[in-house]
């Protein structure tokens, strides 16, 4: 089942309400995931900063942790708590050494990183995940969401999507694949690691290792094809943009529209029927085993 959606503006007047849009988007799709929700939000950069994006256990003394970070960074760091994320933005030049010792703090965990993105999911139904995050007031360029009905691993928040596939990048997934367990084993031997027993989470650290070794975003998802057996529609982010795969028989639904405005992606239609203009949009069903890639200039 589940439920996936991706929105790309090409319009700077647009941007402010992104979040509002996107919040609309995934709980429309409650129905077909109301097991947990996730999203990726691509904001403004700071120079020479990068954003770690950190998940906590309820309750956490989210006071002490950002004066231990403080203390390596040398300097109050600036944050912002939304429930149980917070998003740190880092000096660069200091962000390996965060997450070293963000290693070490239990109930802690790194969702994201990267110079524009912010991951947040959590276990729920969409619409109430995204109102915990506070999703409708946030302004970007794009964002990927997921509405999850689990039939691979467990409910778990860190079963919930997006998984990361390094700085800046991220996947969500409808479908299902039938050999991941033999891509982890061999994606293990290369170095990789793996936190659930997520299928989606196998295609994320295929995408990472392939890019890992130079592969474009586009390479990338024709590899997949080869690589990854079952069925399955990816989204992927990135920092200026995102991508959509579907699998070669692309039997999971599917449906694109874009306008001079934006460009939006969504498992049904009526993910978006509220986005501005969309009764004038190219509506389109994507072709299958064909990457589409949008990106800003």
């Amino acid at each position: 089942m589940c439920g996936i959606v991706g929105l790309f503006l090409k319009d700077p007047e647009l941007e402010s309400g992104l979040g509002a849009l996107l919040a609309r988007m995934l709980g429309t799709l409650s129905d077909r995931g109301p097991d947990s929700a996730g999203f990726a939000i691509y904001g403004r950069e700071t120079s020479g900063r990068m954003k770690l994006t950190l998940r906590a256990s309820p309750g956490y003394d989210m006071t002490g942790l950002m004066e231990r970070l403080s203390l390596i960074a040398g300097a109050e760091l600036p944050h912002e708590i939304r429930d149980t994320h917070v998003v740190i933005t880092a000096p660069a030049e200091q962000a390996a050494a965060m997450r070293t010792e963000l290693a070490r703090v239990a109930g802690i965990n790194v969702v994201g990183a990267g110079r524009r993105m912010e991951i947040f999911k959590e276990v729920g139904r969409p619409d109430r995940v995204t109102h915990r995050f506070r999703l409708a007031g946030m302004a970007g360029t794009h964002g990927i969401g997921h509405t999850r009905m689990a039939t691979e691993s467990a409910v778990t928040t860190d079963g919930a999507h997006p998984f990361t596939t390094g700085p800046d990048q991220c996947l969500v997934h409808n479908g299902s694949l039938s050999n991941h367990n033999a891509v982890r084993r061999e994606l293990i031997r290369h170095g990789l690691s793996f936190r659930t027993e997520n299928d989606s989470e196998v295609a994320a650290g295929f995408m990472t290792w392939k890019m890992r070794e130079g592969a474009s975003l586009e390479e990338t998802l024709n590899a997949s094809l080869d690589k990854l057996d079952g069925f399955y529609t990816f989204v992927v982010g990135t920092e200026t943009g995102f991508g959509v795969l579907r699998d070669p028989i692309a039997c999971k639904p599917a449906v694109m529209a874009e306008t001079d405005r934006w460009v939006a992606f969504g498992t049904e239609y009526r993910a978006l029927v509220d986005l501005p203009g969309i009764e004038s949009a190219r509506v389109w069903e994507p072709e299958p085993a064909t990457p589409y890639l949008w990106e800003r200039c």
